[in-house]
């Protein structure tokens, strides 16, 4: 696939985040029937621009932040009846830059706003993606994703985001986070799903299936006989794996 296809696939739907979008795709999904796309675009235009004209004044925002529409943490981005809510995050705080004046490199700063966008847009009920930060930042989602996990790793507790909490996209670290600390540090599981923000049906099934694995590996160590056992995917066959082996070796 080449470079424009991949970029308009990745990028696309992220239109949905603003305003006269996002009310064309509800006029389209809920009044096909009504209204041809031109039509459509004309209504949503108009209706965009009532709004922005009912909205809070600026000031009501304080220097660094900015007002996003992310998706609510009670659907999933590809849902069809994926709902948007607006939050307002802070790109740059105060702090970030007394920091930085202290000596601190932009690398530590970067990944402490990753970690404070995802905490914000969580608690005003919505899940911020790597792309969504990127966007805001003019980073790729896999530098943003580079320092989510930093994060993640200093502090050992999992951000909210799609991939985390409603298994979205390719991230799967947070499925051998849990594993590692009920299985391996013998923590409470419910203690666990609290600080990974995870349900406890989700940390039970995850230790499910980390159990399939290691019973199908202790019969035959070999990858794709183990994925084809327990019917997961090679790349989450191989994360449990590799705990495996590696308190294999502690022990």
């Amino acid at each position: 696939m080449n470079r424009p296809a991949q970029a308009q696939k990745h990028f696309q739907s992220a239109r949905q985040r603003f305003l006269q979008p996002s009310i064309e795709s509800f006029l389209e999904r809920e009044l096909t029937s009504y209204f041809g796309p031109v039509v459509r675009r004309a209504i949503s235009q108009e209706l965009a621009r009532l709004v922005e004209d009912q909205l809070p004044h600026r000031e009501f925002l304080r220097p660094g932040q900015c007002v996003w529409l992310a998706v609510s943490k009670d659907t999933r981005p590809d849902s069809p009846r994926r709902r948007l809510v607006p939050v307002v995050l802070t790109l740059v705080a105060p702090n970030d830059v007394d920091d930085l004046a202290q000596g601190a490199r932009m690398s530590e700063i970067a990944r402490r706003s990753v970690a404070r966008l995802t905490q914000e847009a969580y608690e005003q009920g919505a899940l911020l993606s790597m792309r969504d930060i990127g966007l805001l930042v003019w980073r790729t989602n896999a530098a943003i994703t580079t320092y989510r996990k930093q994060w993640e790793a200093e502090y050992d507790q999992t951000l909210p985001h799609p991939g985390s909490l409603q298994d979205f996209g390719s991230c799967i670290s947070h499925k051998t986070t849990i594993i590692r600390k009920v299985v391996y540090e013998k923590q409470d599981p419910r203690k666990v799903a609290y600080e990974t923000r995870h349900s406890q049906e989700a940390v039970d099934r995850y230790l499910k299936s980390f159990y399939r694995v290691r019973t199908a590996y202790q019969h035959c160590p070999d990858l794709e006989f183990v994925s084809q056992t327990t019917g997961l995917s090679p790349q989450l066959v191989q994360q449990y794996v590799q705990l495996i082996e590696l308190d294999r070796k502690d022990s």
